[in-house]
This record gives structure tokens, C-alpha cells and sequence, in this order.
């Protein structure tokens, strides 16, 4: 008698799992044989675990991830230099905690992206913001958003992400706006969150890419010298998943 009233005052405190739960141990002979305790604490687990996959899934939603990627599924038998010890250790997020970088670089195809995506999305499983943004096309957001009056309010925006990946710098040469920019967004990040940056050129090359000296300084001082270098090598994984296709001999 008391199980319908109970399943309306669960709903009116905006428990929907809970709810879920008790009419699954309904009529459960298992759940009849357990304590008090013991079913109302199944119901708090249910609650609880659905709370924390809205807030995973809502996350996954703002980040804009370009890959669907976990590191669960990286292909670490590809030869293509990656240093195993540092996947497991960047695995466990504590680069975030500390507000270190990632750098990425490698030829195209080989995986930069995905691999970027994949250590942003391990960082939104465990409860960090992330967004993900391809540089060419941010900044000339940024462009965009300093003529309309959005500036300063996307900049604060972007300021406050846990983890931001930059994907592609350097793909095209920079303005001297683009370059200020690119400053200003580093700088509000530095020692405060988390910065992944993949790019074909090796940071050795990216004072020559992004040009005016005194702001390639400024720029790298805050991004290259607290954080990790993943430096991938190899033939093209998308070249060799064309060749396998075409040729499953091969």
C-alpha cells in the first residue's frame, strides 16, 4: 500500500533512479530477502551512479570532442613511438591536477587528434571540464567575437576550461592578431588549467611558425616548458587502413 505513495514523493524530490530502482525490486524475491539498509542502499547507489552519468554524458556534450575516442582503445602495437609508461601515466590525470601541458606532433594521419580526444575524454570521465577546438578555426572565432562585443566573454570562457585542446597549430601562418590572441589565451591558462596542442611541425619549429619573436617567446614560455611531448612517427594509420582495405593480403 505505502509503495505508490513512496514512488510519488521519490518523483516530487526529483529521484527518477531511485523510483527506477524500487519498482525493479518489486516482487524481486533477492531484494525481499535483504535488510532495510541493504535495499535502501541500492537505491542510493542507482541514484547516485545515473547522477554521475548525466553529468559524464552533459560534459561529453559541451566538450565538442572531433573523435570519438577512450584510451581504453588506443592501438599501441602500430609502430609509431609512443612511449607506453607515459599513455599509463597520463592515463591517470594527474597532469590536470598539477595544470601541465600535453604537446602532440606528428606527421598527418597518424593519430595526433585521436589521441588528443582520447586524454580529453578520459579527463571528462573523471569529472573535468574539456572543450575541444581546431586553432585555425578559434581564432578566427576570436576574430569574430572582438568585432561583435563577445571578446572578453568567450575569453573568460575558454580561460575556465579544466582542459582545452588546441588541435592543429601552425597549420597556417598566424597574424599578428591571431598571435595576440593565441598569447592572451595561453596566458589566462598558464599554471591555473590544462592545455592539449597537437601539430604536424616538432616544437623545435614552432617559434619559426608562429613569427613575431617577442610573442613566439611569450607564447612557448608558457606552453612547452610544464608540459609533457608526445612525438609520433610512422607511416600514416589512415593510409594503412586504405591499403588493408584495398588489399587484404597486404
Amino acid at each position: 500500500m505505502l509503495r505508490h505513495p513512496t514512488i510519488d514523493k521519490l518523483q516530487l524530490l526529483k529521484l527518477p533512479a531511485m523510483v527506477n530502482a524500487l519498482k525493479d525490486q518489486h516482487g524481486l524475491a533477492e531484494a525481499a530477502a535483504l535488510s532495510f539498509e541493504e535495499r535502501l542502499g541500492l537505491l542510493a547507489d542507482r541514484e547516485l551512479t545515473e547522477r554521475a552519468n548525466r553529468r559524464l554524458a552533459l560534459r561529453l556534450r559541451q566538450a565538442k570532442l572531433h573523435q570519438s575516442a577512450a584510451l581504453e582503445d588506443l592501438d599501441t602495437r602500430t609502430p609509431r613511438g609512443l612511449d607506453k609508461a607515459l599513455i599509463v601515466l597520463l592515463a591517470t590525470c594527474q597532469w590536470i591536477a598539477e595544470h601541465l601541458n600535453v604537446l602532440i606532433c606528428g606527421p598527418t594521419g597518424i593519430g595526433k587528434s585521436w589521441l588528443a580526444c582520447a586524454l580529453a575524454h578520459k579527463a571528462a570521465r573523471e569529472g573535468h571540464s574539456v572543450l575541444y577546438a581546431r586553432l585555425p578555426r578559434l581564432l578566427a572565432d576570436l576574430e569574430l567575437a572582438r568585432a561583435d562585443g563577445r571578446y572578453a566573454k568567450l575569453m573568460t570562457a575558454l580561460a575556465k576550461v579544466e582542459v582545452l585542446v588546441l588541435d592543429d597549430l601552425a597549420m597556417a601562418p598566424l597574424s599578428d592578431a591571431h598571435r595576440r590572441d593565441l598569447l592572451e589565451l595561453i596566458d589566462d591558462r598558464y599554471q591555473r588549467h590544462s592545455t592539449i596542442v597537437t601539430s604536424q611541425l616538432p616544437v623545435a619549429k614552432w617559434h619559426q611558425a608562429i613569427g613575431e619573436p617577442t610573442l613566439a617567446d611569450a607564447i612557448l614560455d608558457r606552453l612547452v616548458h610544464n608540459a609533457y611531448r608526445i612525438n609520433l612517427s610512422g607511416r600514416s594509420i589512415r593510409e594503412r587502413k586504405k591499403l588493408t582495405q584495398t588489399d587484404p593480403a597486404e
